[in-house]
């Protein structure tokens, strides 16, 4: 039974200056800290970079909650990233926005109010 999301891996080509920017945007240290892999507890989920990869805009989107989608994109455009597709109200009352990470992957934000974290498996 595959029991939901555990991990969200993204490649990059400098993996000292993605540690310290994704350090920043969910303000915390990673837990795990190798030359082959940086690993992120992010509200009980992985965020995970990979050195020497490809990164890119295009493929799979991992969205990660936020309360307050304007301030967060604001805080985070503020540290580097660019907005790649600006908010978007997706209907009964879900926000979504993609930003450009510094290396050249998605980090896509959701506030979603039908969240139940209790759910989570």
């Amino acid at each position: 039974m595959i029991k939901g999301l555990r991990t969200a891996a993204y490649p990059v080509t400098d993996l000292a200056a993605a540690k310290a920017w994704y350090a920043q945007v969910f303000n915390t240290q990673p837990y795990f800290d190798q030359p082959f892999y940086v690993g992120f507890n992010i509200g009980g989920f992985e965020l995970g970079l990979i050195p020497d990869g490809q990164p890119a805009t295009a493929g799979s989107m991992v969205y990660w909650g936020v309360d307050d989608i304007e301030a967060e994109v604001a805080r985070i455009t503020a540290l580097g990233a660019t907005l790649h597709h600006p908010i978007q109200d997706v209907g009964d009352n879900i926000k979504t926005v993609e930003l450009a990470d510094p290396f050249g992957n998605l980090l896509c934000l959701i506030v979603n109010p039908h969240f139940d974290r209790n759910q989570v498996i």
